[in-house]
């Protein structure tokens, strides 16, 4: 997967991976510099806070190629090589957010379903000292210490393998927050299950706007 139209595929297998406190990579710039003007343009017009599926959302020009690099086997087989892991098996559910709003980055594990979860940031800068930044934790109580901490800005790429010790989480914060977030899931039956569900959630926040 060398000719990779929108990811930089040598900086993404740069990036190393670090064992504790559980499996994670954490890696920078990407994507490629000559496609970020574009991204940025084409990034979907959101107006709903939290995660959309990528059913749900309208993908356009360079954006929605990115979407299918990530979505493609041989990234998964990329990634999956990082970790010692077969991912090209596994059913990819794609995320995108816009907003955010202060309730989410509580701390928590992700669910059992999930094997690998991918986030790839698009934010041109990040002024909060902490809030929104996303910490790779130590336990599911507290915000730090913590290991890593995730600049949320453009071309910055975070992944973890799902552990019951693999917290995570960020200050609330409230604003634009750009990233997409793709989750490589045990069965094709859990990537249902969670589109419902997220569909469901979306159609509760178009009623009760929250």
């Amino acid at each position: 997967m060398s000719a990779t139209s929108i990811l930089d595929i040598a900086a993404v297998r740069a990036a190393p991976v670090t064992r504790e406190p559980y499996a994670f990579t954490l890696g920078h710039d990407v994507l490629k510099p000559e496609t970020i003007d574009a991204i940025r343009r084409d990034f979907p017009d959101i107006a709903k806070p939290g995660y959309l599926t990528v059913d749900e959302v309208a993908l356009k020009g360079r954006f929605k190629e990115l979407i299918e690099e990530l979505e493609s086997d041989a990234f998964s087989k990329i990634l999956g090589d990082k970790f010692g892991i077969d991912l090209v098996s596994c059913p990819r559910l794609t995320t995108i957010m816009k907003r955010s709003q202060p309730k989410y980055g509580s701390i928590h594990t992700d669910g059992p379903s999930k094997v690998l979860t991918l986030l790839v940031y698009m934010n041109d800068a990040w002024d909060a000292p902490a809030a929104g930044r996303l910490r790779v934790l130590y336990d599911g109580k507290n915000y730090s210490p913590f290991a890593v901490e995730v600049p949320p800005t453009m071309g910055t790429m975070f992944a973890f393998l799902r552990a019951d010790n693999s917290w995570h989480g960020h200050e609330p914060f409230e604003g634009e927050r750009r990233v997409v977030q793709v989750a490589w899931l045990k069965d094709a039956s859990e990537l249902e299950r969670k589109k419902k569900r997220n569909r469901t959630a979306q159609f509760l926040k178009g009623i009760f706007g929250r």
